[in-house]
C-alpha cells in the first residue's frame, strides 16, 4: 500500500490556502488605507491649530482662515490640488471660511502617485471647525478612513 495524498486532497488544500490568502490580502489593504487616512487627520488637526491662532489674533474672527493662512500649498500642513505629489496621500483645501470658523477638506490622491482622483466619488476627510461654539469640531469621513 502506497502512502501519500490523493489529487482531490491536494486540490482542497490549495483552495483553502487561496481563500485564506485572499482574505488576508483584503484585510491588509484596508489596514494600509486606514493608516494613510491618519495623515489627513493629523494635517487637518494642524490646520485647526493654525486657525485657532488666527482666530485669537484677530479678535475672535476667522475670516483669514484660508488656504494661504493655514499653510495649504506648502509642505506642511499639506499640498494643494496642484501639488498632489508622491510625498502625500491627500491634497487639502479650505472650502469655507467665516468669522466663526472654517471647513477644510482632505481629498485622496490616487495611490500617492501625484495624480488627482477622478470623479465625484473621491474619498475625503472633512473637518468643520466652529470656534464660536467653544471650539466645536465635526469630522466627516468617506471611504475607508
Amino acid at each position: 500500500m502506497k502512502k501519500g495524498f490523493t489529487l482531490l486532497e491536494l486540490i482542497i488544500v490549495i483552495i483553502i490556502i487561496g481563500v485564506l490568502a485572499t482574505l488576508g490580502f483584503v484585510q491588509y489593504s484596508r489596514m494600509i488605507e486606514k493608516a494613510r487616512g491618519a495623515e489627513a487627520r493629523a494635517l487637518l488637526g494642524n490646520m485647526r491649530t493654525l486657525a485657532g491662532t488666527i482666530y485669537m489674533e484677530n479678535n475672535s474672527n476667522c475670516t483669514n482662515c484660508i488656504n494661504a493662512g493655514l499653510g495649504v500649498g506648502s509642505t506642511v500642513p499639506g499640498p494643494a490640488a496642484a501639488n498632489c505629489d508622491t510625498s502625500h496621500y491627500f491634497w487639502y483645501n479650505v472650502t469655507a471660511s467665516g468669522a466663526n470658523g472654517f471647513t477644510a477638506v482632505a481629498t485622496r490622491c490616487i495611490g500617492g502617485t501625484g495624480r488627482l482622483p477622478s470623479g465625484p466619488a473621491a474619498d475625503t476627510v472633512t473637518l468643520v471647525s466652529n470656534f464660536a461654539a467653544a471650539g466645536s469640531d465635526t469630522w466627516t469621513m468617506t471611504g475607508p478612513y
